[in-house]
């Protein structure tokens, strides 16, 4: 069985987005759906997931200078989930314990 979802992504807009509209995001599988994302949402939280958008983020270019020569090199291209919960619902995705 593959893995659906590889790891939340922790940044200041998705901690916005999270706050306010109840929406997580997560960085998922390419060939994952819609579908697959919401079962294994709510499998993996135990939450009631309302909605579920994607985004395929494109390969980007790097370059660095470093003293000796310029490395260039990419970015490989990765597929995001934005994940709406049902009201008064929250994910951990940090995975503090209650008692902490």
């Amino acid at each position: 069985m593959k893995q659906i979802l590889i790891k939340p992504v922790i940044s200041e807009k998705s901690e916005r987005g999270s706050n306010k509209q109840n929406v997580y995001t997560f960085v998922v599988d390419k060939s994952a759906n819609k579908i697959e994302i919401k079962k294994a949402v709510e499998s993996m939280y135990a939450t009631n997931v309302v909605e579920v958008n994607t985004a395929i983020m494109p390969a980007k270019l790097k370059s660095r200078n470093t003293k000796t020569a310029i490395v260039k090199g990419r970015v490989s291209a990765y597929k995001k989930a934005y994940v709406k919960l049902a009201d008064g619902e929250e994910l951990d995705i940090y995975g503090a314990s209650e008692n902490e």
